[in-house]
């Protein structure tokens, strides 16, 4: 476990360096250079959009917006992480997007799944790897039909959670980013980044619950952390 962690680590780091020589090459005027970052990170925006608002069109809108606001501040970047840059361009578009709504999102459930459905058949990564998981012939047709639920279910009760901590929560458990990058995107401390995150699963959790769906820890979804932060 501690050398695939360490694997996990050395990986990030390369990515991180190599968005960076990026961002180098584009703030010296390489267009190129800008288009392959949104290459790069085209998909996880995306899917945090999608995540954060529960409608596909207004997710790409957002994520479009996102990459505009990018490339014209990119001159004025400094940070030490290009993604956790754009994740904070993207969430704030999604913070804009609620306050201009006056409401919570509401979400077509089988939109969704399309829409993973649509990246994956365009080559993108998708948070939810279902449609990998169909054409997987190792996989038990039982067993994918309730994985399908359950994301559904996850996705469902995602959206009822209070914006903060979903973002939290997604950028946590489903983009994967460590605590002190999501720290970063979400402009707080740490700990107020911890206990977001150990809400939004209690609260998730109670949702599921009060839906039938019970989850333990070792079924938290996407977390493949083990125990709550403290």
């Amino acid at each position: 476990m501690g050398q695939r962690h360490g694997e996990d680590a050395e990986a990030g780091e390369r990515d991180r360096q190599r968005d960076l020589a990026l961002v180098a090459r584009a703030q010296g005027g390489d267009r190129q250079a800008f288009n392959a970052l949104v290459e790069r990170h085209q998909s996880a925006a995306y899917a945090l959009a999608l995540r954060m608002v529960g409608d596909p069109d207004v997710a790409a809108d957002v994520t479009q917006d996102a990459f505009f606001s990018a490339y014209r501040a990119l001159a004025g970047f400094r940070g030490a992480s290009f993604r956790a840059w754009l994740f904070r361009i993207v969430s704030n578009g999604c913070f804009d997007h609620f306050r201009a709504q006056g409401r919570r999102p509401t979400v077509s459930l089988e939109a969704m799944l399309e829409a993973d459905r649509d990246a994956d058949a365009a080559g993108a990564s998708s948070d939810s790897r279902l449609p990998k998981a169909l054409i997987d012939p190792s996989w038990d047709p039982e067993h994918i039909a309730l994985r399908a639920e359950t994301i559904e279910r996850i996705q469902r009760a995602l959206l009822q959670l209070a914006p903060e901590q979903r973002l939290a929560l997604i950028l946590s458990d489903v983009q994967g980013l460590p605590y002190e990058e999501i720290a970063r995107v979400m402009e707080t401390s740490l700990g107020t980044v911890k206990s977001r995150i150990s809400r939004a699963r209690g609260h998730l959790r109670a949702i599921l619950a009060r839906d039938g769906e019970l989850f333990g820890s070792a079924h938290r979804p996407g977390s493949g952390r083990g125990s709550e932060p403290t």
